[in-house]
């Protein structure tokens, strides 16, 4: 019998049709008949493997319980689509409202309108920052890749198309290699779910993968346990804080974007490495009713201790931590402040 896996799973996951992910949600919009009582709130978050999926699936079944809103979280294509879910897909005369899971570098695209969301910005809102993420460039320590300049001519992965890691690993590569073009510097260019690149470096079809995520992430945790079975070990390229590529991306997104270290603990790997941190954000469309946006942070902060059971990553959740976006582009929700100032972290 084939060993059960995240990742194998999200491979099978992955060959249904995105269709069935909005079915989803709408059959459990109809079929909910309690739901006509308290807002609906669909939370927008990754693939499988990644911390998003997980992370958005416990802060729905906490609001849930407490009976705030009836909210679900569904499976997407990361933060640029649950952005773009938050401005199409909300409906507050029926009161419907899509959050999601969220990078900074793409709220503030977002918010400001830019890139791909050119001349229709969206009306986003933080409800709390969440934890960081870490970008990730990983390999393994025989396939000889040490700098970004290395992945020339080698079979990439950028997770999914139009998604902010492929953006970011675009500015990362493009800042590394003059005049660079995926489909010319590398010898395969692959754009799919963290869950799949783990996967396919596992099995050899792949020789390094772009990813951008909380500590640890599950599928390169997998990928790491499995690799050391088999004598191997991860390699995850540094990212050194001086260096041109990270410079580039820092001057992107001013205020945004942040150094720091993948303890060698982590994944296993030989040594500590420099990356790129992101703090995540919650966010939620302006047109969220303000009692209802405070119900649901007050919700989710007087049940910290689930949501750091159910998610490692989630331990840099805290009442401290939820407010450090302030004093940036994209605003907090009132409903948000008005609670943090109750609590005294928002001064």
């Amino acid at each position: 019998m084939e060993k059960w896996s995240w990742a194998r799973f999200a491979r099978r996951l992955g060959t249904f049709p995105r269709l069935f992910v909005g079915l989803g949600a709408l059959v459990w919009l109809i079929l909910s008949p309690s739901l006509a009582q308290k807002p609906q709130v669909v939370i927008g978050t990754g693939g499988v493997g990644g911390v998003y999926f997980y992370y958005g699936t416990a802060v729905a079944e906490i609001l849930s319980k407490a009976g705030v809103v009836q909210a679900q979280a569904i499976q997407s294509g990361g933060s640029i689509e649950n952005l773009m879910l938050l401005r199409d897909r909300t409906d507050p005369a029926r009161g419907l409202y899509y959050c999601g899971t969220v990078l900074p570098d793409a709220a503030l695209m977002a918010f400001s309108g830019e890139e791909r969301f050119q001349g229709k910005p969206v009306p986003v809102r933080i409800l709390f920052t969440m934890y960081p993420n870490y970008f990730h460039v990983v390999t393994t320590e025989e396939s000889g890749i040490r700098v970004l300049q290395d992945l020339r001519g080698k079979r990439v992965s950028t997770e999914v198309p139009g998604g902010i890691i492929e953006y970011e690993a675009r500015i990362l590569m493009s800042a590394a290699v003059p005049g660079f073009d995926p489909k010319v510097h590398f010898g395969k260019w692959e754009r799919v779910r963290v869950a799949e690149s783990a996967s396919l470096l596992a099995e050899g079809n792949l020789d390094a993968f772009f990813w951008s995520g909380g500590l640890p992430t599950g599928s390169i945790l997998e990928l790491a346990g499995g690799l050391a079975r088999r004598g191997k070990r991860l390699y995850l390229v540094p990212l050194p804080p001086e260096s041109t590529p990270v410079q580039v991306l820092r001057r992107r997104f001013p205020g945004v974007v942040d150094t720091g270290v993948i303890p060698k603990g982590v994944y296993n790997t030989r040594y500590d490495t420099p990356s790129l941190t992101f703090w995540n954000v919650f966010a939620c469309p302006a047109s969220l009713p303000e009692e209802v946006a405070y119900a649901m942070v007050k919700a989710l902060f007087e049940n910290l201790p689930a949501l750091h059971a159910a998610v490692a990553p989630a331990r840099d959740t805290t009442l401290d931590n939820a407010v450090r976006s302030r004093g940036g582009k994209v605003p907090y929700h009132p409903g948000a402040v008005r609670y943090f100032q109750e609590k005294g972290v928002w001064r």
